[in-house]
């Protein structure tokens, strides 16, 4: 009996010695991982062995016993695998072992769980940082926050890390388009306007690789998103210019340089705002003054146009007060007539007629030009006096013609030329082409401002 008795004591002994000790849950008055967000308890958990494990778990975790936060933890899903917020805590005790990929997976397999979890969405965060996948963690972090508003301390990590992306992707591009790697400088811009979209100074330097890479729509598109951002931008306005204009806009190209020009006025602007002036008139002009210089031969009302458009500063110096002409109103070049018929340069005949029609001949052109190099000889009298006292020798123009000091003028200041055996030719036809030439050489004469010469070559 005394046998069996002592037996039974030392199995009471043996099993007490056996059975798992019950380690007390440390009190944590200063968190180990403040930065962690603790993990929530749906409702339907509450008050379950599940939850009081997770509680457990979670307290030796901030006192930094991770070996007891880890048992405690993995006996609570392994009593309910479901539970979640068991995972994801398991997963930050990762975190703190610093193993980002093996939290990362605790962290997934809760959000597969139950999608939108909050602080498995934080922890996801945190882990995604610890694998330098900056931009990930942006989106886990701005998913938190939009699960969980409350969670107001990860708003400024956000910006935090979307400056840090962006001054990566920033320095990624400049390297890429200082070396010359076009696509990845604009993949780099392309990741830093994710996160600073109203950046123009971003939109600009984007331009300008697209703009070396030969993307003139991609390049015009960002110079225009830069002006919008930053309406000062006075180099952004010009190039969205120069790209228009290579693209024949000539309209809203100068739009782009009035712009720019009225934030920093250059000369260099100005004489591109006034050529594209010159542009858009010249387009506007009609069909008959574009084909001038395939004419195999020119009419009066052809010339007419001619010096009235291209050489219009030396009609303004004088006009005749009063001219009838009765022929020219169904005429395309009437306003061009009129005007170089005031200032004496071409007349109608006695008859008041222009005859606009009618083909000009080389004694006509000669004509003209002569009463137009009176007039510039008025500011350039040294090379007048050389034109107005020569007197060439003509095969078949004699002196005593009508038409010879015209002739001599115009072939003496190089705006005519004469043919073989010096023969001027006066009844020949003139062809667009040498009508254009002569009315170059007049401009050059002139000096005339770059924005008249607007006129076909």
């Amino acid at each position: 009996m005394r046998n069996a008795w002592r037996l039974l004591v030392g199995a009471v002994i043996l099993a007490s010695a056996c059975a798992p000790k019950t380690i007390p849950v440390p009190v944590v008055t200063s968190p180990k991982f403040p930065e962690f967000t603790a993990p929530t308890i749906p409702p339907a958990y509450a008050d379950t062995r599940a939850a009081a494990g997770e509680d457990r778990g979670w307290r030796f975790l901030q006192s930094g016993d991770l070996k007891n936060a880890e048992r405690e933890l993995t006996a609570a899903l392994k009593a309910t695998p479901a539970f979640y917020p068991a995972e994801t805590a398991l997963g930050y005790v990762e975190l703190a072992r610093k193993d980002g990929k093996a939290a990362l997976g605790h962290f997934d397999r809760a959000l597969s769980q139950q999608a939108g979890y909050a602080p498995a969405l934080a922890g996801r965060g945190q882990a995604l940082l610890t694998l330098n996948r900056d931009a990930d963690a942006i989106a886990a972090f701005e998913a938190a926050i939009a699960a969980d508003p409350s969670l107001t301390d990860l708003n400024r990590r956000v910006e935090v890390l979307k400056f840090r992306v962006l001054q990566q992707s920033i320095g990624a591009a400049r390297d890429a388009a200082r070396a010359g790697k076009l696509d990845e400088a604009i993949r780099a811009y392309s990741s830093a306007l994710v996160s600073s979209p109203d950046s123009p100074f971003l939109y600009r330097e984007l331009a300008a690789v697209e703009q070396r890479k030969g993307d003139a729509a991609a390049a015009l598109r960002h110079f225009q998103k830069a002006v919008e951002l930053d309406p000062t931008d006075a180099h952004s306005f010009d190039q969205v210019g120069d790209l228009l204009s290579a693209q024949n806009d000539a309209e809203g190209a100068m739009k782009a340089y009035e712009s720019a020009n009225a934030l920093e006025p250059t000369a260099a602007r100005r004489a591109k705002i006034e050529a594209l002036r010159d542009k858009i008139a010249l387009a506007s002009l009609p069909a008959e003054y574009h084909a001038i210089d395939e004419a195999p031969q020119i009419t009066r009302a052809d010339l007419a146009a001619l010096i009235g458009v291209r050489l219009a500063p030396l009609l303004q110096t004088r006009q005749h007060e009063a001219v009838l002409i009765t022929d020219i109103r169904t005429s395309w070049a009437a306003p061009w007539i009129m005007t170089v018929a005031r200032a004496g340069v071409m007349e109608p005949f006695s008859n008041h007629a222009f005859q606009p029609r009618m083909i000009v001949r080389r004694v006509d052109l000669a004509q003209a030009i002569a009463r137009l190099l009176s007039r510039i000889a008025a500011g350039n009298r040294a090379d007048a006096n050389a034109w107005e006292s020569a007197r060439v020798t003509f095969s078949d123009l004699a002196p005593g013609h009508l038409a010879y000091r015209a002739a001599s003028a115009a072939v003496a200041a190089h705006v005519m030329s004469v043919g073989p055996d010096n023969a001027f030719q006066p009844s020949r036809p003139v062809t667009g082409a040498e009508a254009i030439d002569a009315i170059a050489r007049l401009e050059a004469l002139a000096h005339l401002p770059a924005a008249h010469v607007n006129g076909p070559r």
